[in-house]
């Protein structure tokens, strides 16, 4: 079964990064997956394995706000500051997950600075 290069380059850059990067309860990392259609976020303890707050562009308030994907993606990023607020999270690690840093990943980053997270 072959899988395809993109899958397996993102994979190993991914894999990389988690090497470099890890979240305490203090500052989690800050998790993105970039689907197709939708983008996911999680505040995540590494040291627990436990995810403090989450957003994505599927809950129903993000979902019914009209705009391009990159507009969602800013607002998921602000849902996930909002929830981080009431974890008592005030910083975080950026994991971009391989992906680039452009886009809706930078839409998720730039709306979770907005929300009040720092990283």
């Amino acid at each position: 079964m072959s899988l395809d290069k993109k899958v397996v380059r993102r994979q190993k850059l991914r894999w990389r990064i988690r090497a470099k990067i890890s979240g305490t309860t203090q500052k989690p990392r800050l998790s993105v997956f970039r689907s197709n259609s939708d983008i996911y976020a999680q505040l995540i303890d590494d040291t627990t394995g436990t995810t403090l707050a989450s957003a994505n562009s599927r809950q129903k308030d993000i979902a019914a706000a009209s705009g391009t994907k990159s507009e969602k993606a800013a607002l998921v990023g602000k849902s996930l500051a909002q929830q981080a607020k009431a974890a008592g999270v005030e910083t975080c690690v950026f994991d971009r997950g391989g992906y680039l840093y452009h886009g809706r990943v930078k839409s998720l980053a730039d709306g979770a600075r907005e929300g009040g997270l720092v990283f």
